[in-house]
């Protein structure tokens, strides 16, 4: 647990606000709950919890949306929803455990992994009646993304060997629909209805409020926050809307640039905007979001994951609700577990060669879901790799990067890679000497990965018979699938986050107890994802999380 004194605090969370009676001091607004962060988990959070009678604010120190508005929008459920039903998928909740029991190993306690699969279904059905819309066309192919005309897919590892004989596949990637075509970030798909049903239900939006203090009792309990509001109808909350939305979205064309603005949106907040603080009755909520956007936090924790690729979040995601909870003594989890997301399929060619260290070794089954390649990558081989192809798959990766046939997101960096990073010679030796590794090694894994893929020994990693070609026909061509590849860029996330107590959403202490009228729900806390990632599963997480915590807060039971 870090402290705001601390050297490695690295945020302008402060110590919080110490009060002697709740009912005697004064306030300038009053809740029964208070949600820190109007993201995918904060919505979910705010209705659950206005669905149980409470009255509910919602604070953003943006306009809402968070990374969850930015996102594929994918939600990660099974056990039988409608759209499985109507693709004629066949899936149960305990295929479904047995599946994520492999991936989060462990992370969270058997009975909440249980528990968050037997009510996938039905979280899927209050998102629908919430107003996202869902269907089940299933994408016939393995993709990291499928193109709009698909909802559902296998968006995990369920369809790889190792997983594959422990657990039944079945395609539990959901994307929601869209009825003007797929927007160009379909997390607003997903997003924007719980946004118009969270107001339609009354809750209180707080929109460009920063809350950088939390307010307790002599005894330690959290009974409301202060945020500070850049005041409405002024010259400066229209400029910090626009700097903040620039700031999030010129992010992932160049990060350096989108710096600029996020100091700006800074500056604003601390010379413009104006004190006010907010009673909650029975509890605070915080779902702010993770650190990946916090370059000093992210080298501290995570320093595997510090240097290259593009940070993947908004600007909000800059640990300010982890820092929240720890300036109240909370208990912190899995902070240096970070996930980087080498998707190098589509085009599918890519996943037929082979993808080796700076020794030229094979480390991992190519064809596995993007997360595992980078995080065997950043874990085991200093964050590196290398894609090894030849001439019939680079032709092959061509064709299958029609734009019709691949998500924009997925063909320009794909295409960067192939026709201005990709390293071309005519034999093995000559590519392992121009990448700078070892020529005897890399030849001596082509020529196994050939024995492989023409049947005559067994792979050790476990790839599939329709992801080998066997690598023959020069020229070859190496490309960079680094971290820090500079054209085909690698996303990250950061998982770690706040301990709870898993049955209610409630944030633990150092100790172990409880912190009263302190909750937390998506990345901000500790839960499902916090081990390892698959497509749609923080979503699905914050849905989960966010209304355990909403339920408790309200009512006080699970």
């Amino acid at each position: 647990m870090a402290k705001p004194s601390d050297s490695h605090w690295y945020s302008d969370v402060e110590d919080p606000i110490m009060v002697d009676d709740a009912e005697s001091a004064q306030w300038d607004e009053e809740v029964d709950v208070a949600v820190v962060g109007f993201g995918g988990a904060g919505a979910c959070a705010a209705m659950e919890a206005s669905d149980n009678g409470a009255k509910v604010m919602v604070v953003d120190r943006f306009t809402g949306g968070g990374t969850t508005k930015i996102s594929g929008g994918v939600v990660y459920a099974g056990g039988g929803t409608s759209p499985q039903k109507s693709a004629g998928v066949s899936d149960t909740p305990e295929e479904m455990y047995k599946y994520l029991s492999m991936e989060t190993k462990g992370v969270v306690e058997d009975g909440t992994l249980r528990k968050f699969c037997d009510e996938s279904v039905e979280n899927l059905q209050w998102l629908e009646k919430k107003g996202v819309q869902f269907e089940g066309s299933l994408c016939p192919h393995k993709t990291s993304y499928p193109i709009g005309k698909y909802c559902l897919y296998y968006s995990g590892n369920e369809g790889i060997g190792e997983y594959s004989k422990k657990a039944r596949p079945a395609p539990r990637g959901h994307i929601p629909r869209e009825k003007k075509g797929r927007k160009a970030f379909p997390g607003s798909s997903f997003y924007e209805p719980l946004e118009k049903a969270t107001i339609r239900q009354g809750v209180l939006p707080r929109l460009q409020s920063n809350v950088r203090r939390l307010i307790t009792n002599k005894e330690g309990a959290v009974v409301g926050l202060e945020l500070l509001e850049i005041p409405p109808k002024s010259i400066w909350r229209r400029l910090h809307r626009v700097l903040g939305f620039l700031a999030t979205y010129l992010h992932k064309f160049s990060p350096g640039f989108a710096l600029r603005f996020r100091r700006w949106v800074t500056q604003i907040e601390k010379k413009r905007a104006r004190s006010r603080r907010v009673r909650a009755r029975r509890g605070v909520i915080l779902s702010a979001g993770g650190f990946v956007m916090n370059r000093k936090m992210l080298t501290h924790y995570a320093p595997k994951y510090a240097k290259g690729g593009l940070p993947l979040g908004s600007t909000g995601d800059d640990g300010s609700g982890i820092r929240l909870g720890e300036s109240v003594g909370a208990a912190t989890g899995k902070m240096d577990r970070a996930s980087a997301w080498r998707f190098i399929n589509p085009p599918m060619a890519w996943a037929q060669g082979i993808v080796v260290n700076t020794q030229g070794e094979r480390f991992c089954n190519e064809s596995v879901y993007g997360a595992l390649l980078g995080e065997r990558m950043c874990e085991d081989h200093g964050g590196k790799g290398i894609l090894v192809i030849d001439k019939v798959l680079f032709r092959r990766a061509l064709r299958q990067m029609a734009p019709w046939k691949v998500m924009y997101f997925q063909l320009l960096p794909a295409a960067l890679s192939m026709f201005f990073a990709a390293r071309k010679a005519r034999t093995i030796e000559d590519l392992a000497r121009i990448c700078k590794i070892p020529g005897e090694k890399l030849l001596a894994t082509v020529d196994a990965y050939n024995a492989i893929a023409t049947g005559h020994t067994p792979d050790p990693f476990g790839k599939s018979k329709d992801f080998y070609q066997p690598l023959r026909v020069p020229p070859y061509y190496a490309m960079d699938v680094s971290l820090g590849a500079k054209l085909f860029v690698c996303a990250k996330l950061t998982f770690g986050g706040l301990v709870l107590d898993e049955r209610t959403g409630q944030v633990k202490g150092e100790d172990g107890s409880v912190i009263p009228g302190l909750y937390a729900a998506g990345r901000t806390a500790m839960g499902i994802p916090s081990n390892s990632y698959v497509s749609g599963l923080s979503i699905a997480d914050c849905v989960f999380s966010g209304r355990r915590a909403g339920r408790h807060a309200a009512t006080g039971s699970e």
